[in-house]
């Protein structure tokens, strides 16, 4: 009888500048929805843990926030955030955004991480949408200034090479028992989850109207007796005509995020959600320690 082959497991940091599809492509890799998406730049705020296995091994991908030059104190800490994530990874995977192509602002992320020890996959995404000949051009500018170990054109959308992107992971993790049991997808808890998946919607459907600052404080997450969850969250944002805008004509904005919100995280968490959603108007809510911890980043002076 043949051996069963041995375990694997071990962390891939997953950066790149905002907009590049990280998220998106975590997903794909893990198999469903752990981290939210939109096509607003800088939507990852927060460090996770996006669990797939593939084979024997369970490859840990670390969602990190997007890579850009900070301005706010809550810039500061989704940078550094991004960075802590790299750090002591098995592997870090760049995810570049094909389409867009090589900007001014990637070069400085560039020469940080062709000074860092961990091996280096570079992943062109969203190539489904890129020009061909832009493409090649681009690979070869990026692995001349790079130097990575691997190349990979993907797009997170559609699935195209992902399955590929997946394995080379797989084979880089080292042996070693799993982190986690093997039905888990992700490190985040469920209240976090519930937060992100608000805030996602919020996102989506005042993309154009509602800018960054606004945050999702959830005030409680009640185990119900019949198996529901009954879900308490602050809306909050910097000046009443920002509260306006979330609150929409006759409360009706609120009411269609509360509903698209309640009803993805009933599939996500696998049972009945109440979901009861508020808008408060916190001045400076960006200067807030406590937030911080709640959606999961360091203070940064």
């Amino acid at each position: 009888m043949s051996e069963a082959p041995s375990r694997r497991c071990g962390l891939v940091a997953v950066v790149g500048a905002p907009n590049a599809g990280k998220s998106t492509l975590v997903n794909a890799l893990v198999g469903q929805k752990v981290a939210i998406a939109s096509p607003k730049p800088q939507t990852t705020r927060a460090r996770l843990i996006g669990i797939a296995i593939e084979g024997a091994a369970q490859i840990m991908l670390v969602d990190t926030p997007g890579i850009f030059a900070p301005k706010r104190r809550l810039d500061r800490a989704m940078v550094a955030a991004a960075w802590i994530g790299a750090e002591d990874a098995d592997a870090i995977a760049l995810v570049i955004d094909a389409h867009a192509g090589l900007k001014a602002a990637i070069e400085p992320m560039i020469e940080r991480l062709r000074q860092r020890p961990e091996p280096k996959l570079l992943v062109l995404n969203k190539v489904d949408i890129a020009d061909k000949g832009a493409l090649l051009r681009l690979a070869a500018e990026l692995n001349a200034l790079l130097a990575p170990e691997e190349t990979f054109m993907v797009s997170a959308a559609t699935g195209d090479g992902v399955a590929d992107l997946k394995a080379a992971l797989a084979a880089r993790m080292p042996e070693g028992p799993w982190h986690f049991p093997a039905d888990q997808v992700s490190d985040a808890s469920e209240r976090m989850l519930a937060a992100e998946v608000t805030r996602e919607q919020l996102y989506l459907q005042l993309y154009e109207e509602l800018p960054h600052a606004s945050a999702i404080e959830t005030e409680s997450f009640e185990e119900r007796a019949d198996g529901s969850v009954a879900i308490r969250q602050l809306i909050l944002v910097a000046r009443p005509t920002q509260k306006a805008i979330v609150l929409g004509k006759g409360g009706a904005r609120i009411k269609a995020i509360g509903e698209a919100a309640r009803r993805e995280l009933g599939a996500l968490l696998g049972r009945k959600v109440h979901l009861f959603l508020h808008v408060k108007v916190k001045p400076g809510w960006e200067q807030d320690r406590g937030l911080y911890r709640e959606i999961g980043l360091d203070w940064v002076e």
